[in-house]
């Protein structure tokens, strides 16, 4: 069997592992590892020697260690009462209106996605703070629960954002560059979900309550409550836009000012420190695991040839580049379903991205990049929200024993329509994606 041959063979092998339960950082080490074992003909020696010196060059990474520091920054935001504080000043401007409570939820998901960087840790968190408002307020459960959820795919989009930093290190592209590409198509996801909510409360109009307005003096109260938001997002988004500090350093700066501000509000004991500090342990062992298993299988993949043998083979058949780029899309949109964000991220970019690069969009290649790198991660985060298996719907749900998983599907589809509607924009339109970029 050629390498070639291998390299396709493991797709399918890889694909059975993940069906069948497998950690998918452990099945993309273990199809990697036996793809190089058969390539070497059975030769130990040079499977070793590639498992020391890939252990050392992936996590050498320089810009791997943004990820702990925006990950405790996500845990001390949730600490230091962050997200109550920024629902609370939606809800006081929007709250009246129909939909309003609605609408102020996804509102202080993109908040606190901007100094998050986890639309799990978005999704978890808000739902804690705004469900109950939703509830007292007459929203229905399914309304509730799938707003909720789409609002916490804001968390991967609105920079900062863990993904966006796993695709600059796997194609080699400027991270601040991609953290401003991501800024536009952000805000129009999330006026894209409160349009759907306007829609939604009118198309259903038992779907959603009112409650009573505040009163100005009140609402502009409650927006000063949400300054430590806006000075960490200006500080660390700014920062490094300005050039005052790299990614890397501007992660450690958000991590500690926003544990200075959980100190400040006397939210962090040694105890929370101490839990912080392993959920945050926790969660860059696991995405570490599973870079480290795409990493290995992925230089199978290099060695077998299969990503050259993809991109040249699209480019003999003669497809449009729109035709092509609308395909890999499509395949993540319906893979979205089946598997988790990083996941879909590691193990896809590898494949997908030469095929992209070899073809001609009438742009620069490092603006291609970028624009690619913003389209998958919309499409990725679709998928969060997609019936059977979106994530997001299984964490929210899991706060509401009350309201059927059923339920929340029906709803949930009315903002997939949305995304489905933003990404065509953005295909149509690459300057909204690129407008902000320098050049």
């Amino acid at each position: 069997m050629t390498n070639l041959e291998l390299g396709f063979w493991s797709f399918p092998i890889l694909l059975v592992m993940i069906f069948l339960r497998a950690p998918i950082g452990l099945a993309m080490l273990l199809c990697g590892f036996g793809g190089w074992y058969m390539a070497m003909g059975g030769n130990p020696t040079p499977l070793l020697a590639k498992l020391k010196s890939e252990t050392y060059t992936t996590f050498s990474s320089y810009s791997l260690s943004i990820i702990p520091m925006f990950l405790l920054m996500g845990q001390f935001a949730t600490l230091s009462g962050m997200s109550k504080a920024l629902f609370k000043a939606a809800e006081s401007f929007l709250g009246h209106r129909r939909g309003g409570v609605a609408m102020a939820a996804v509102g202080a998901c993109a908040g606190f996605g901007a100094i998050c960087g986890s639309s799990l840790a978005t999704a978890a968190t808000m739902s804690k703070v705004a469900l109950p408002e939703l509830k007292r307020y007459g929203y229905s459960g399914g309304f509730s629960t799938a707003t909720l959820a789409a609002g916490g795919t804001l968390g991967i989009l609105i920079p900062p954002s863990v993904i966006l930093v796993i695709y600059a290190i796997l194609t080699e592209q400027n991270i601040a560059k991609l953290f401003l590409a991501a800024f536009i198509p952000g805000i129009l996801a999330a006026l894209g979900y409160i349009l759907t909510i306007s829609i939604y409360v009118r198309m259903n109009p038992d779907a959603a309550g009112t409650r009573p307005a505040v009163p100005m003096a009140d609402r502009f109260r409650a927006l000063a409550d949400t300054w430590p938001v806006l000075v960490i997002f200006f500080i660390v988004v700014g920062g490094i836009y300005l050039g005052w500090f790299t990614p890397t350093e501007g992660s450690a700066i958000g991590a500690a000012g926003t544990g200075l501000v959980a100190l400040l509000t006397g939210s962090l004991n040694w105890s929370v420190l101490r839990d912080s500090l392993l959920g945050t342990a926790r969660t860059t062992a696991m995405i570490f695991f599973i870079v480290f298993g795409a990493a290995f299988y992925n230089g199978f993949l290099a060695l077998s040839g299969v990503p050259q043998f993809m991109a040249d083979w699209v480019i003999t058949q003669g497809f449009g580049p729109i035709f092509v780029l609308s395909i890999i899309l499509v395949f993540y949109l319906i893979f979205g379903c089946l598997m988790d964000s990083l996941s879909m991220i590691l193990l896809t970019v590898p494949i997908f991205f030469p095929v992209i690069s070899a073809m001609d969009f009438g742009m620069s290649p490092e603006h291609l990049a970028i624009w690619f790198g913003i389209l998958v991660l919309i499409v990725v985060e679709v998928g969060l929200i997609t019936p059977p298996v979106g994530m997001n719907l299984f964490i929210i749900n899991s706060m509401d024993n009350t309201t059927p998983i059923t339920q929340t599907y029906r709803a949930v589809m009315w903002f997939v329509g949305s995304d489905i509607i933003r990404v065509i924009i953005l295909v149509a339109f690459p300057g909204i994606t690129l407008f902000l970029l320098p050049g």
